[in-house]
Parts: C-alpha cells; structure tokens; sequence
C-alpha cells in the first residue's frame, strides 16, 4: 500500500510540476517592464541660476501589452542624497532649445510624451530636456541623474545616467 501510494504521489507531483511550468511559459509576456538605459547625457546653462539637461536613452518593450506613458520627469541627486525635480521641457520647447543653445548639439530623437504608446516587442530611441535652477557646475558635480517613466496603470520605470 504504501509502495502504491509513492507512486502515485510521485506521479501527482510531476503532473502538478508540469502544470505550473506550462502556466508560467505562458505567462511570460504579461509582465510589463521597460528595460532600458540612458546613452547620453547633455548639459548647459540657461543663466547664471539656471541649467538644462538633455537625456537621450534607449527603451524596450518585451511585453505582449503597450506601455503607455503617463508622464516622465528627471530627478537630480546629490551624492549626499538630496534630490530635484527638473521641469520638463515639451518637444516643441525642446527644437528651440537647440535651436537657441548650439552647445548642446543637435536633437537626436524625439521627446518621450505624455500619452506615448510602446507598442510590444518593440525598442525606441527619445529624449527628454529639463530646466533646473541651479547653475550647470551643480548639474555636473551630480551623483546622477535619473528618469523616471510612469505608466497609466501606476508602473515606474527609472533608468540612470549613472
């Protein structure tokens, strides 16, 4: 009796072990992230109180469901731990910016917007600019820089320059 009941056990479990293995395989697309990294970083000042910062970076969606964007802002830290918020510069504010400012370069990609969709198993190149007001000296001595991507559903992704 008991030589038949490990058998069955033994059997119970492999169907159990297979079951869940299935249901994971599956499911492996559900899961949104969005992996990615910042490629560059630029910097300038406005005035003698004031900076901007470019970030363009790289993002990938490997889920089977788009990443709608609900807004992206940048945050400054110290190495000390203190933090800022940059305010986000809007794409059209961005092409004059370059446009104003040649020590930043060209504009590479387009800014990362409110309400942009990622669509799955797709990779995107953006950027984003914010203004902050502290002088670029400040901005450079940074610990890093991090952005900081919020889903509709309530999704943070944050990707550091560092």
């Amino acid at each position: 009796m008991s030589k038949n009941f490990a058998i069955a056990f033994g059997i119970g479990i492999v169907c159990i072990a297979i079951a869940v293995a299935g249901i994971m395989y599956m499911q492996r697309g559900a899961h949104i992230d969005l992996p990615g990294k910042v490629l560059k970083v630029r910097t300038a000042p406005l005035d003698d109180n004031s900076s901007v910062a470019v970030l363009d970076f790289r993002i990938n969606n490997p889920a089977d469901y788009p990443f709608v964007v609900r807004t992206v802002t940048v945050t400054y830290e110290e190495a000390s731990g203190a933090e800022a918020d940059g305010q986000t510069i809007s794409d059209v504010d961005a092409k004059r910016l370059f446009e104003a400012i040649p020590l930043l370069g060209q504009k590479f990609n387009d800014s990362l917007l409110t309400r942009d969709r990622i669509v799955p198993h797709t990779t995107l190149d953006r950027m984003i600019a914010a203004r902050f007001e502290f002088p670029e000296s400040k901005l450079e001595s940074r610990k890093r820089l991090v952005v900081r991507i919020e889903e509709v559903d309530g999704k943070i992704v944050e990707l550091p320059d560092r």
